[in-house]
């Protein structure tokens, strides 16, 4: 993909690595290739992702308008989730360390690296779940549901504009106060 886009453009004023598998099962049986092929998509392909297009985010990268990098992480990279999804919250946890160690190396280049910790959303990784336990989980956010596509937009944007040019290694929880209040 990234020689693809590198074929393609010159410069790249945002990168959003979005990647998520999960994984659940009792630790007693949790296979070891599980936990590889987590691992491998929501953390290696954020980072090989962000280097193979780091030549196009430089090029766009200025000190008033600086390159962005979002990584999409998790609140179960925040807080201990209740599923044994155990590389799922060890891969997200990593993702944030990670935004904060490229926050650091690549702010000097005029490159921001934030990520977002999402909470319960509908999508196909959690459809199962809110199928099951949906009026359970949204009670268990303060604001009383789960995410909508709009309040994750809106950290995007943010974060892609003039606004969010003076954040880097940020995690920023959008998950309606579960993670920061419960």
């Amino acid at each position: 993909m990234a020689a693809q886009v590198g074929a393609e453009v010159d410069r790249l004023d945002i990168l959003v690595n979005n990647a998520g598998a999960t994984w659940g099962a009792p630790i007693e049986d949790f296979p070891d290739s599980a936990w590889d092929r987590v691992l491998d998509l929501n953390v290696q392909s954020p980072f090989t992702l962000t280097q193979a297009l780091l030549p196009q985010l430089l090029a766009s990268a200025t000190v008033d308008d600086p390159a962005r990098v979002i990584m999409i992480g998790s609140i179960d990279g925040i807080r201990a989730p209740q599923t044994e999804s155990y590389s799922y919250s060890a891969s997200k946890a990593a993702v944030h360390q990670l935004t904060r160690h490229l926050a650091g190396h690549l702010g000097s280049r005029n490159i921001t690296v934030n990520a977002i910790a999402p909470g319960p959303f509908e999508s196909r990784m959690m459809a199962h779940f809110l199928a099951e336990r949906g009026d359970e989980i949204a009670a268990s956010s303060p604001l009383g549901r789960i995410g909508r596509a709009d309040d994750v937009i809106g950290t995007t944007v943010y974060l892609t504009s003039r606004a969010g040019s003076y954040l880097t290694g940020a995690v920023i929880p959008v998950d309606g106060g579960i993670s920061t209040t419960r």
